[in-house]
């Protein structure tokens, strides 16, 4: 029977890891078997970038959490060596970066096991999809592009007419006074 006191830092470990998977718009569990120190290290410093947290997690633990969490369906998964990277602000970021990397990797030392969103697990084939999709920030930039895009073509149209027409109607100056004698 274990001690007590480790019981309960096994509780509280439990308690608080459920509370993120709760609170996280998104989370990919990651098998990263093989990564050297120095990969290991890129990622945590884009992951940290991004404000995506990222830590090595007992699948046992993480199984008690899961459940907890309403998210018994990454149990299956929960086998082997165990990453798991949840951000609460931007969705997409783990996803994105952790994709990113298990690219570069060939899926051989480092891959995506699940994934979940907004409290459901997804399917590693919609974790995948989402993963490609480009961050928050140039989403809306291509947004607002489009949203510019007419407004700017209208302004060019307008003075290609008003060039052709022969220019533009400069401002009236204002009269000069006359030099005091």
């Amino acid at each position: 029977m274990p001690n007590a006191s480790v019981l309960e830092a096994k509780k509280a470990i439990v308690a608080e890891l459920t509370e993120k998977l709760q609170n996280a718009a998104s989370g990919v569990l990651v098998d990263y078997k093989g990564i050297t120190v120095a990969e290991d290290t890129a990622l945590r410093n884009e992951l940290r970038q991004n404000n995506v947290e990222y830590a090595v997690v007992k699948n046992t633990l993480t199984r008690f959490a899961a459940e907890g969490a309403g998210l018994s369906e990454l149990t299956e998964c929960l086998n082997g060596t165990t990453s798991l990277a949840i951000s609460t602000e931007d969705p997409i970021a783990p996803m994105r970066i952790i994709n990113k990397y298990a690219k570069q990797f060939n899926g051989a030392k480092f891959a995506i096991k699940a994934g979940f969103m907004d409290g459901k697990v997804l399917p590693l084939n919609e974790v995948l999809a989402m993963a490609d999709l480009p961050s928050k920030e140039v989403l809306q930039a291509q947004v607002l592009g489009t949203m510019l895009a007419p407004i700017t073509s209208l302004a060019i149209v307008l003075k290609a007419i008003a060039e052709e027409k022969g220019g533009f109607v400069e401002a009236a100056a204002e009269p000069e006074a006359a030099p005091a004698e």
